[in-house]
């Protein structure tokens, strides 16, 4: 499986001039937290928007789930509203941005990679599935032309550098 890189052209070309302190992936895994913060979050798509039910699906403590829900706040992934029901005091629900909800592909193509390399004792016990067809849904790497693409045909590059171009250099294998 050697072999199978990213190209890397432009600015990007010369590995040794660039880190990966400030790279996408770096900020997207500071901005979802620890890993119990990605539960969280994933708990508000499944619809949790009250406090007390994140600490009870979630099997977390008062106080993480309170660090969590700050920490996604924070990041723009979640907004606190308040809400007040009869006779009590005014309480906060937590609802997905745009910010977290444009993170649906990400969670859907964590949850197929746990269920195809690291399933339950049980086995699989996840199927995701399209309300409209019943079609199983997949998460998957396409070009804007809409074309299936492998990872050995990814070019890095930046948003200034000119599509199409022939790659400055192809990173070695492993």
């Amino acid at each position: 499986m050697g072999g199978v890189t990213i190209t890397l052209e432009g600015h990007f070309a010369d590995r040794d001039t660039w880190s990966m302190q400030n790279c996408p992936v770096a900020r997207t895994l500071a901005a979802l937290g620890p890993p119990s913060a990605v539960l969280v979050l994933s708990e508000a798509y499944f619809g949790t928007n009250r406090f007390g039910d994140f600490v009870k699906n979630l099997e977390m403590t008062e106080s993480a789930v309170t660090a969590r829900l700050r920490h996604l706040v924070k990041a723009g992934l979640l907004v606190r509203e308040p809400y007040q029901e009869p006779g009590q005091r005014t309480r906060y629900e937590y609802h997905l941005t745009k910010m977290g909800l444009d993170l649906a592909p990400t969670l859907v193509s964590l949850m197929e990679w746990g269920e195809t390399y690291l399933p339950g004792d049980e086995g699989r016990q996840v199927a995701l599935r399209h309300a409209g067809c019943d079609e199983a849904v997949t998460a998957q790497v396409r070009c804007s032309a809409g074309h299936d693409v492998a990872v050995d045909e990814i070019v890095m590059g930046s948003p200034s550098d000119p599509p199409g171009g022939e790659p400055a250099y192809r990173s070695p294998p492993g």
